[in-house]
């Protein structure tokens, strides 16, 4: 067992190091070659999630990335890829052309963010060690894509399956690269449609040492004035809290910041500040809709005091609250186009319920789907979700081979409402 774990991570170094040798953009090549020589794989591809998280495009090998002409587009919807990507496991698959060999597909998640899927077709009936060291390697490849994402475009061309507005482009640059995180004592994920079209809507989070920073704001209008008047205020908001203020403050900021430079506009915004020893959240309501709480099946908007929003010329302040989270809970912070007209038909508290037991990245984008599906594609406004489990302030022991957490995953399908509350130990 020592020899072969000494193998193992002989791999991952080597991987690591080869990476950190090639380009950028060879990040798919460097852990093929390791793959090809290690086991005999005939194929390696990374399927990069969309902006929706509705579909992967497969970047293969060096020769076939890079053109937008011949990346291939799978939906996620029955497939063994959705499969993998909800309950964060390998999975074993037939080879498509017949020929006797193994496709396996691995999750490539860091800290609880699904950013895709590691492909490898190997020689029929891969033995346990095989599989370990790829699912390894595909955590690896994680790694290796967060680090070099950031000095290329590509792994942001294989995420644009539809073209986006200037708006939208704006939007995008403005949430947090991982739009989901997993710690010990919780998980976080935030969803936005139409991912394309988006012009106005933003969620934010950070982890400090003891707390759990999270925001959720909408600017008012549309198109690309909405989203440079979502960047104001974003710069405002991260600009306080990196400078260590209250979220008074923090909202007193963004607050002048519309006054001095947004030309009369105004914007919503639900700012908290999670303490990760107890639960315990401090929040501001600048005008923005209330987040809706799932505790024990049972959904309930949490009503306290509105401030006014970000940006009206009228003297005022801005009004720290409170409220406790139990383990278990999940909370839902949307903005108004989740309200939308239509979007009645969605039924936003009965679907929070019944999404109890799904993972935040999935739920989020459940709701945030199911809204845009009531309105026939054709929102009026952004429709924006972050949304909150706490597990509690006893650590919960995550799973480091693979870079998610095992116990809180999707399952493949939703379970049904008589195991959903068995599942997530209520």
């Amino acid at each position: 067992m020592a020899v072969e774990y000494d193998t193992e991570r002989r791999t991952h170094t080597g991987i690591l190091a080869a990476a950190e040798a090639a380009s950028p953009v060879e990040s798919v090549d460097v852990v093929a070659r390791e793959l090809r020589r290690r086991f005999g794989a005939t194929s390696v591809s990374f399927l990069i999630t969309d902006l929706s998280r509705q579909s992967v495009v497969r970047l293969s090998t060096a020769g076939e990335i890079g053109t937008g002409e011949s990346a291939e587009r799978i939906e996620l919807a029955g497939t063994a890829y959705g499969d993998v990507l909800r309950t964060q496991r390998l999975r074993l698959a037939d080879s498509v052309d017949g020929d006797g060999g193994q496709r396996v597909i691995a999750p490539v998640t860091n800290r609880g963010d699904a950013i895709g899927l590691l492909e490898v077709r190997v020689p029929a009936g891969p033995d346990p060690r095989t599989l370990r060291e790829i699912s390894r390697a595909a955590h690896t490849l994680a790694y290796i894509v967060i680090a070099n994402r950031s000095f290329t475009d590509l792994y942001q061309w294989g995420r644009r399956t539809a073209p986006l507005t200037l708006a939208a482009e704006i939007q995008h640059n403005l949430l947090p690269s991982s739009l989901s995180c997993e710690a010990a004592q919780f998980a976080v994920a935030g969803s936005l449609e139409p991912a394309g079209k988006v012009g106005g809507d933003t969620f934010d989070y950070a982890l400090d040492r003891d707390v759990l920073h999270l925001s959720v704001t909408d600017a008012m209008g549309h198109d690309v004035q909405a989203a440079l008047i979502a960047s104001l205020l974003i710069g405002a908001l991260r600009g306080a809290r990196r400078a260590g203020c209250d979220l008074a403050e923090q909202a007193r900021r963004a607050h002048q910041a519309m006054i001095d430079h947004s030309g009369g506009a105004l914007a919503t915004g639900l700012l908290l500040r999670v303490r990760l020893r107890d639960g315990r959240i401090e929040l501001v309501n600048a005008g923005h809709p209330w987040p809706l709480r799932l505790r024990e099946g049972k959904v309930e908007e949490i009503s306290l005091s509105v401030n006014l929003p970000f940006g009206v010329r009228s003297p005022h302040g801005y009004r720290i609250q409170s409220l406790g989270l139990q383990p278990g809970d999940r909370l839902v912070i949307l903005t108004d186009g989740m309200l939308e007209r239509r979007s009645e038909i969605a039924d936003l508290p009965a679907l929070i319920a019944d999404t109890e037991g799904l993972h935040p990245r999935e739920a989020a984008q459940v709701l945030t789907t199911a809204v845009l599906d009531a309105n026939n594609g054709d929102l009026r406004d952004d429709a924006t979700v972050m949304c909150l489990d706490w597990y509690g302030p006893k650590p919960m022991r995550l799973d480091a081979e693979t870079g998610a957490s095992l116990a809180q995953a999707s399952p493949a399908a939703l379970p049904s409402a008589r195991n959903r509350r068995d599942r997530r130990g209520r």
